[in-house]
């Protein structure tokens, strides 16, 4: 399985081929699928794609893992894909609008944001309030990222204001700002947060329950393998991806 870093590199380099005619085949020897999937699921998909891979030989899969608002940018403009998994509603409704989606796209997932800060928590961060302190340099995701959307909404909910020192185009890019010691403290998700270990330092805040993002996941009109296309849209959303989501820290839709 490759994992392209950026998106010009996976749109340069990527061959799509057509599908198989039997419609019980995921696809022959050559077959590749595309999966543009939100940057807080690379660990989750990455371990999903390497279980499909070993069930469905014929099959490989290539992932772009970025900001879900880049990637329905990417499709709209026609970057090949055959799978998008948002990390909310809200840009699957733009790739459904735009005309990309082929069928319902289905929920699989839930998500909610928590404070990291640096290990030992020098700066003793313990409530959200405490972000609108400005000697407390915090990063947030961009206002149109899934994740910016949901610090947006908390803050208006608690009528606090986050003086971000930076706005990113991803939650990983929140949480790398961090961990290198840019920042002191950044807003990201809890599975972000679990999946960095003992490298940060996580402070839950009740606020959060106010911006739970839901992930939804469709196979693309522009698929040319649709049927391997559909079969890991399956595997996402039935009990593999459950446990797999579950383990990393995902709550069901």
């Amino acid at each position: 399985m490759r994992t392209p870093t950026t998106l010009i590199a996976l749109v340069g380099a990527l061959t799509l081929l057509a599908a198989c005619g039997n419609p019980a085949d995921t696809g022959s020897a050559t077959d590749t699928i595309t999966v543009f999937a939100a940057a807080s699921l690379k660990s989750t998909f990455t371990e999903l794609g390497e279980t499909f891979e070993a069930e469905n030989p014929a099959v490989t899969v290539e992932f772009n893992f970025a900001g879900s608002s880049d990637l329905v940018t990417a499709l709209a403009q026609g970057a090949p894909a055959d799978v998008f998994a948002s990390a909310d509603t809200a840009n699957m409704t733009k790739a459904v609008e735009a005309d990309l989606v082929d069928g319902e796209p289905v929920d699989f997932a839930t998500n909610t944001l928590t404070i990291v800060t640096a290990l030992g928590n020098p700066k003793d961060v313990t409530s959200f309030a405490d972000l609108a302190d400005p000697d407390i340099l915090t990063v947030v995701c961009a206002p149109q990222v899934p994740c910016g959307n949901a610090t947006t909404t908390v803050e208006r909910t608690t009528g606090t204001t986050v003086p971000a020192v930076s706005e990113e185009a991803s939650v990983t890019d929140v949480l790398g700002k961090v961990t290198s010691g840019q920042a002191d403290a950044g807003l990201v998700y809890v599975t972000d947060a679990a999946g960095a270990g003992d490298q940060v330092t996580t402070v839950d805040f009740p606020e959060a329950r106010e911006a739970v993002n839901t992930y939804p996941v469709a196979v693309l009109k522009s698929s040319r393998n649709a049927a391997a296309a559909k079969a890991f849209e399956a595997l996402v959303t039935g009990a593999t991806g459950r446990r797999v989501l579950t383990e990393a820290g995902f709550a069901a839709p």
